[in-house]
């Protein structure tokens, strides 16, 4: 997401931001999969049977995969082309411009040197997908993006708070640093041992 974001700051483009509103039930399934009868609605006639998917649902662990697949060849088939290193990283180039998207899961951003290009993408996701358009990308997988004339800058606080404030520590004193400079740490020898797995 910063090489993206950095890319856009150099290129000078805007970057914008989409969901698509039921993603994991447009994939397609490529295996079969069962589930059992809802207990509420368990036949009379065939209590014992199960049901076999055509689509994907929620909580499938192949959903977000049939999801890619499907979300993919429709990039590819509108004349994008996959990224070599990451594969959810698509692009299109035309004369001098250059359109870049990136997927995570059911968010997409993107941004062109071209905003023309930026509206038609838009427009060709709605007619394919449910979409909700999110305009300029302010948060994006836990960062924070603001974007202006002079640069794109991005910042965590909000992630930073909210681990505070799970720890208690809201109201603690601050600091410029995570720790005092040049602070003296002393081997506690009778101390209890801290869990680092919560750090």
């Amino acid at each position: 997401i910063r090489l993206f974001l950095a890319y856009a700051a150099h290129k000078d483009f805007t970057v914008f931001q989409m969901d698509v509103k039921t993603a994991f039930l447009n994939g397609i399934l490529k295996e079969e999969v069962y589930v059992g009868q809802p207990p509420s609605f368990v036949s009379k006639q065939y209590p014992d049977h199960v049901y076999a998917l055509d689509k994907a649902l929620y909580g499938l662990k192949q959903a977000p995969r049939a999801w890619y697949g499907v979300l993919s060849q429709f990039l590819i088939d509108s004349v994008f082309q996959k990224g070599l290193i990451d594969t959810t990283l698509f692009i299109r180039k035309k004369d001098k411009h250059i359109m870049l998207i990136q997927i995570y899961v059911d968010d997409i951003i993107f941004g062109s040197t071209n905003p023309k290009y930026c509206t038609k993408f838009s427009d060709l996701m709605v007619k394919r997908f449910e979409m909700s358009m999110m305009g300029e990308m302010k948060f994006f997988l836990g960062l924070q993006v603001n974007q202006f004339s002079n640069g794109i800058f991005i910042n965590q606080s909000i992630y930073i708070l909210d681990i505070l404030e799970s720890s208690g520590m809201e109201n603690c004193d601050t600091v410029p640093t995570h720790m005092v400079e040049q602070a003296k740490l002393k081997l506690d020898l009778v101390g209890k041992l801290v869990d680092h797995t919560i750090y």
